[in-house]
């Protein structure tokens, strides 16, 4: 018995391994992956022209809806949005949620495969 949880263990470690990494990021970060010259532009704006902050090209693959956004359009690109966070987002009708595909080096990497 103890032999075979011990090998169970081992099953999952190895699976774990084998499961590619989808990090993701909470929207009270969200800000930190856009230039400081783009938020100050943000708070300024008065033509109601959204940012638009795409968590993939920074890494993040899935938007969290941890935390709170500033009062302003936001336009978040991502491969998954949480549903808190998405509701977050949209709020008042203020921010857009865009799905995106995949990455450029994905794509080409799949095209490869075949």
């Amino acid at each position: 018995t103890q032999h075979y949880i011990l090998k169970e263990k081992e099953n999952f470690r190895e699976l774990q391994h084998a499961l590619p990494l989808k990090p993701s990021v909470n929207l009270d970060k969200l800000w930190t992956l856009v230039s400081e010259q783009t938020q100050v532009n943000a708070a300024k704006n008065k033509t109601g022209a959204a940012p638009i902050v795409d968590v993939v090209r920074s890494s993040y693959y899935k938007v969290l809806g941890k935390g709170k956004l500033p009062k302003q359009p936001v336009i978040v690109k991502a491969k998954f949005f949480s549903r808190r966070a998405e509701e977050k987002i949209k709020v008042g009708g203020e921010g857009v949620c865009v799905l995106v595909a995949g990455s450029h080096t994905e794509r080409s990497s799949l095209n490869a495969n075949k």
